[in-house]
């Protein structure tokens, strides 16, 4: 039977998590035909090893699992290889750490059912922690409140904007994506989900969110390092900016050009207040993570503007 779901997976140097996601898709629950599709982007830690092995002991009568290597070329480089490969009607996207839940393809199968097959809709599932985890209240905050992802701010079955297309759990017509791919000018996973999608929704693309298509985050996150990632988002938004320049408000260069950048010293301040509402749920926090992370922000859309335009000269 030809599937109708071809589930892409990008992976990087996460063998381990990897397995965790291929499990939990062979223990998929009355799932629609599928098949799973991995491109390994460029890693060193066994990944291609890992997966000949799983190719090979891979029992009759399991979805069809397809396999294949590149050079590290980033994120959209490594859907569009997925995509070309994948032979399903609908493409669903996860991450190499985000682990479905048993019930995750018949959700997405039965929204897009729901909706009448409709060729110009993607369905957005839920992308949450383990429920096992010890969740601090930054990590509930990226999650649900817009710094990552903005679940809190939507409600289940309500169309949403291009803004909330994640590529850690979002199905789509795989035509679609043949005829209008990821933008591979993005060398990291930052805004090249939303670039696509803003294109998409110009020619009439929806977007339902459905909550009961669940993914399991399994990437834990500090203010550190979140930190270091609202630097590289910055350094990507210069990217889109470039791309859509009618972006460029919403991307924040209005607010770079009145922004006074923290010297060290309040910088660490910032930091700090941060990470105490990261350890103590009482503090009041919201704000002082969207300071820090702001800061950040801009600090890489500063940059990625500088080197822009120092490229062309």
């Amino acid at each position: 039977m030809s599937p109708t779901f071809s589930v892409v997976i990008p992976t990087h140097d996460r063998v381990e998590l990897l397995g965790q996601v291929l499990d939990a898709l062979d223990a998929q629950r009355e799932p629609p035909p599928f098949e799973m599709v991995v491109i390994d982007d460029g890693s060193r830690d066994g990944t291609r090893a890992f997966m000949e092995a799983r190719l090979a002991a891979r029992p009759p009568g399991a979805a069809p699992l397809t396999f294949r290597s590149q050079p590290n070329g980033g994120p959209s480089r490594a859907r569009n290889h997925g995509v070309g490969l994948a032979t399903g009607r609908y493409v669903v996207f996860i991450g190499d750490d985000t682990v479905p839940e048993p019930g995750f393809l018949a959700e997405h199968a039965r929204a897009h059912r729901d909706d009448g097959s409709d060729r110009w809709l993607a369905v957005l599932g839920y992308t949450g922690w383990p429920i096992e985890w010890r969740v601090s209240a930054f990590m509930d905050f990226v999650n649900e409140y817009g710094l990552q992802f903005g679940y809190g701010l939507i409600d289940h079955d309500a169309l949403v904007s291009h803004h909330f297309f994640y590529t850690s759990n979002i199905s789509l017509d795989r035509q679609l994506l043949v005829e209008h791919p990821f933008d591979v000018g993005f060398p990291a996973a930052a805004w090249e989900d939303v670039e696509l999608a803003y294109r998409l929704a110009g020619l009439g693309l929806k977007i339902r969110y459905n909550a009961r298509a669940i993914t399991r985050h399994h990437h834990r996150m500090t203010v550190e390092s979140f930190a270091r990632r609202q630097y590289a988002v910055g350094k990507s938004g210069a990217i889109l900016a470039a791309r859509h320049p009618e972006l460029a408000p919403a991307l924040g260069l209005e607010r770079l050009a009145r922004h006074r950048f923290a010297d060290d010293a309040r910088l660490a301040a910032m930091r700090r207040r941060a990470e105490l509402g990261e350890r103590f749920r009482l503090l009041p926090s919201q704000r002082a993570f969207r300071k820090l992370m702001g800061e950040h922000y801009l600090r890489g859309l500063r940059d990625g503007l500088a080197e822009a335009a120092g490229g062309a000269r």
